[in-house]
C-alpha cells in the first residue's frame, strides 16, 4: 500500500503571536473542533476538567513541553477524514485549562505519526517521534505557538533497522520505535524503545537503545541504555520512553504493552552513557486495558521536578470518542529517594461551590453517609487519622440503593514486609505509634461502578503506601464523570475509568473496620469545566 499525504487541511501560520492569534480566530479546524465539542457536551461520561481531544479518538500523549510561557500537549489524534495518527495539539498557561490548536504534525513520508518526545532549546523545539514504515523522524518548530513544523530532511533520521544488527561486530537485535531525545554536552542522544531477547531462555525483556548525533541528521548507535534492571518483567517492552533529571537522580518513564506505565529511578553515568537502575515503580497497577492508565508524556522543570501526563483507556464504547487524559502530575523525589506524586498545575482554579464537614469518629463497621453530597464532578479532600483501624473505605459515585458505587480502600499494614526501607526511614517510623515493617495498601475497586452490561470490568487497582497511625492522611479524590483519580499523601496516585449509569449515583460515604479512626475533615468542591 502506497503512503499518501494527509487529507486533513493544513495551514502556514505567521511567525509572530499577534498575527497567529488573528489567524486562529476563523481557522477551519478550530471551528470544526468547537462544533464537535458542543455535540458531545451532554454526554454523561465525557469529562469536564480532564482534557479530552475535540474530535475523534485519542491515544498516547506526546511531546509535553514548556515554550515561551505556555505548556504544549501533543497527542495521537485520528482526524475523521484521515484516521491515521496525526499529532494533535493543545496549549495551556496553567497545565489545567487547555485550548485546542490545529493538528501539529501530519503523516508523510511516514504512514502514521506515532509517539515521541520534544526537546526545548533556546531558539526552537525539536520533536522526535516514530514514523511508521520509515523509522524515527525529527521535526522542528520555533514560532510562538508551535503551529508550524518542518521535518528534518523530510525522511527518517534513524531508518527502520532492516538488517536487525547493531553493526558488523555485534550480532544483537535492536528496535527503531518510540523515541525520546535529550542533549548532553555537545551531543544529542535518543532512546528507541523496544525489547531484547536477553531474558531466561532468550525470552524478551524491556530495552531502550541509545543513539548519538551532533547534527540531528546522522545518528550512531551506541548500546542498550539501562543497566541493573532487575525490576521489569519478562514480556515487558520499553515503549514511550521519557528520560529526564529528577532531583539528584534521573528517571526513565515508559510504557509496557504487557503491564502498563512504569518508571525507573537511577544514576546516569555521562562518561559511559549508561543509566544504572536503583528503584522502580508503576503508574498503573493492573492491565492498561480496559479503563486503566496508559502511556506517559513527560518534561523536566527548572525546579528539579518532572511533569507527566497520561492517557487513560476506555471501558465502554462511546460513539465518536474514547480515551481521556489524566490530570498532570508533578513528580519529585523524597529525602529517601522515593518518588513523590501530586497534582500539577493550577487545579485550585477549578474549585467552585464548597462543602465542609468537621470531625467524625469512625467506629468499627459504622458507616458515615454524607446524605447532602450529590456530585459526579468534584474534588474531595479527606483528612483521616488512622488510630487503630485496620481498614478504611471511601465510597464515591454511590446510588442510594448501592446498585452502583466505586470503593477506595486502605488496608493498614496489609502489604508486603518492606525489608529494604532505608535505615533513616526506619528510624523515623520507630518514633510513631504503629510498627511499619509492613507497607499498607490502597485499592480502587470499580467492579460495582456501573450496572450497564456493556461496561468492561477490571480487577481492583492495588498499590503500596506508607501509613503511620499518628499522622493525618491526606486523600485527594478527583471525580470527573467517568474517571476517579486518587492522590494519597503525595506518595501515590491511582486512577480508573468508571461508568455509573444511574442519575442518583452521586453519593459519598466513609466506613472504618477493625478499630477506630477519625475523619478529621472533609472538604468537597464542585469543579468548573475547562472548556
Amino acid at each position: 500500500m502506497a503512503i499518501v499525504p494527509s487529507k486533513v487541511p493544513s495551514f502556514n501560520f505567521s511567525d509572530n503571536l499577534v498575527d497567529q492569534e488573528e489567524e486562529l480566530q476563523n481557522n477551519l479546524l478550530l471551528t470544526r473542533f468547537s462544533q464537535s465539542r458542543r455535540s458531545f457536551k451532554d454526554n454523561p461520561h465525557r469529562p469536564r476538567y480532564h482534557y479530552v481531544n475535540p474530535e475523534g479518538n485519542l491515544n498516547d500523549p506526546n511531546g509535553l513541553c514548556f515554550w515561551k510561557g505556555n505548556w504544549h500537549l501533543f497527542y495521537q489524534a485520528y482526524p475523521p477524514e484521515d484516521p491515521r495518527q496525526h499529532w494533535g495539539h493543545a496549549v495551556s498557561s496553567d497545565l489545567i485549562h487547555w485550548r485546542d490548536l490545529p493538528y501539529a504534525i501530519y503523516p508523510y513520508p511516514e504512514n502514521c505519526c506515532f509517539s515521541g518526545a520534544t526537546l526545548v532549546e533556546e531558539d526552537r523545539v525539536i520533536a522526535m517521534y516514530h514514523g511508521t514504515e520509515v523509522g524515527n523522524m525529527i521535526a522542528t518548530s520555533s514560532d510562538p505557538l508551535l503551529l508550524n513544523w518542518e521535518k528534518l530532511n523530510n525522511s527518517a533520521v534513524i531508518p527502520l533497522n532492516n538488517s536487525s544488527r547493531f553493526s558488523d561486530s555485534k550480532n544483537t537485535l535492536y528496535s527503531v520505535f518510540d523515541p525520546c531525545i535529550w542533549k548532553n554536552k555537545n551531543f544529542y542522544y535518543a532512546l528507541s524503545g523496544g525489547v531484547t531477547p536477553t531474558g531466561p531462555s532468550a525470552q524478551y525483556v524491556a530495552a531502550d537503545f541509545l543513539f548519538r548525533s551532533n547534527d540531528l541528521s546522522n545518528w550512531e548507535f551506541l548500546h542498550t541504555f539501562v543497566e541493573d534492571d532487575i525490576f521489569t518483567q519478562i514480556g515487558d517492552d520499553g515503549a514511550c520512553p521519557y528520560f529526564w533529571p529528577i532531583g539528584d537522580r534521573h528517571i526513565l518513564l515508559f510504557f509496557s504493552h504487557m503491564s502498563g506505565g512504569q518508571y525507573i529511578i537511577g544514576n546516569y553515568n555521562e562518561d559511559k552513557q549508561k543509566f544504572y537502575a536503583e528503584k522502580h515503580g508503576r503508574f498503573n497497577f493492573g492491565a492498561a486495558h480496559p479503563s486503566g492508565v496508559h502511556a506517559p508524556s513527560a518534561t523536566p522543570c527548572k525546579d528539579g521536578s518532572v511533569i507527566a501526563i497520561f492517557n487513560m483507556n476506555k471501558g465502554k464504547d462511546c460513539l465518536g470518542w474514547d480515551q481521556i487524559m489524566t490530570l498532570p502530575r508533578q513528580l519529585t523525589l523524597s529525602k529517601y529517594g522515593d518518588l513523590r506524586i501530586k497534582p500539577a498545575g493550577d487545579v485550585l482554579s477549578l474549585r467552585d461551590e464548597h462543602m465542609h464537614f468537621g470531625s467524625h469518629r469512625l467506629q468499627h463497621n459504622k458507616e458515615i453517609n454524607f446524605s447532602n453530597v450529590s456530585t459526579n464532578c468534584c474534588e474531595a479532600l479527606f483528612k483521616i487519622l488512622i488510630n487503630d483501624a485496620k481498614r478504611i473505605s471511601i465510597d464515591v459515585l454511590c446510588s442510594p440503593d448501592r446498585q452502583e458505587f466505586t470503593r477506595i480502600t486502605f488496608y493498614v499494614n496489609g502489604g508486603f514486609n518492606n525489608r529494604f526501607r532505608s535505615a533513616v526511614a526506619a528510624a523515623t517510623d520507630a518514633n510513631h505509634m504503629r510498627p511499619t515493617s509492613n507497607d499498607s495498601v490502597v485499592t480502587i475497586d470499580s467492579s460495582n461502578s456501573s450496572i450497564l452490561s456493556d461496561v468492561s470490568i477490571r480487577p481492583p487497582e492495588s498499590a503500596s503506601i506508607r501509613l503511620l497511625s499518628d499522622e493525618i492522611l491526606d486523600v485527594r479524590v478527583f471525580i470527573d464523570r467517568s474517571i476517579v483519580e486518587v492522590f494519597i499523601d503525595d506518595q501515590q496516585c491511582l486512577a480508573v475509568r468508571v461508568y455509573p449509569s444511574l442519575v442518583a449515583s452521586t453519593g459519598m460515604s466513609v466506613i472504618g473496620l477493625g478499630g477506630t479512626a477519625e475523619l478529621v475533615s472533609l472538604d468537597i468542591w464542585e469543579m468548573r469545566s475547562i472548556y
